[in-house]
């Protein structure tokens, strides 16, 4: 059935009341099984406006390219929306990550903006996981940094200084947790040893006897994961 510009398909029910829904581009119109055609055309003439911006906003969510990213080693897919809003949000749902645009960004350029989204989703994920994985790992080792901080490092996954301040990427939350315990676990043991020796080795092996499997995952993906994030988009 066409009303001028809007195409809607109409289901009768026994409901009493009248529902319009606009969902995959489609609007649908459950209507009670007594009103007549015109009655319910009447409606949608008045809800036009609003039927043709949740149209619009289909139109440009779909058109937008969708992506992945990792979370503590699983995968979810990246969704663009635009909405009539005042702040960009991004929310994860199942394994989806759904980041809303106002709609008046349409015509920008979004990239920066989708990826100060990102980076500030993985930030907040490491300062829940990261402490907890830092305790974890000074009861393990007896040993304990004199500060750790969570903060973006060009080209490394985390880095331990010269006085025993431990730096850790954000973007480390994209690794399974067994894989950032590892890589903390590394750190910790460069507050002995300043470089790879032998016994730099023997401490990782006594503490994670297949610390060489996580090894191997980082050499295979470290560069991929580390600039996920810049390259999405």
């Amino acid at each position: 059935m066409r009303n001028n510009v809007i195409t809607y398909t109409v289901n009768k029910t026994v409901n009493t009341d009248l529902y319009i829904s606009v969902q995959n581009g489609e609007v649908v119109v459950k209507a009670p099984w007594y009103f007549s055609n015109n009655q319910i055309q009447q409606v949608v003439e008045q809800k036009k406006n609003w039927i043709l911006q949740k149209l619009a906003e289909y139109e440009i969510s779909s058109k937008y390219p969708c992506s992945h990213l990792q979370i503590l080693g699983r995968t979810y897919e990246v969704q663009v929306n635009y909405k009539i809003i005042k702040m960009p949000t991004l929310d994860i749902e199942g394994r989806n990550i759904k980041i809303t645009l106002p709609i008046k960004y349409k015509k920008l350029e979004n990239k920066e903006t989708i990826q100060a989204l990102i980076q500030k989703m993985y930030q907040m994920i490491a300062e829940k996981e990261i402490e907890t994985i830092m305790e974890k790992t000074r009861v393990m080792t007896g040993l304990a940094p004199e500060d750790y901080q969570i903060q973006e490092l060009n080209g490394k996954l985390a880095t331990c200084l010269e006085h025993k301040t431990i730096l850790v990427n954000p973007s480390i939350v994209a690794y399974s947790k067994e894989t950032i315990e590892y890589i903390i676990l590394h750190e910790f043991c460069h507050l002995t040893y300043k470089n790879h020796s032998k016994g730099f080795k023997t401490m990782l092996e006594k503490y994670m006897p297949d610390y060489r499997y996580h090894e191997k995952i980082l050499e295979k993906e470290c560069m991929k994961m580390l600039y996920l994030v810049k390259k999405l988009f």
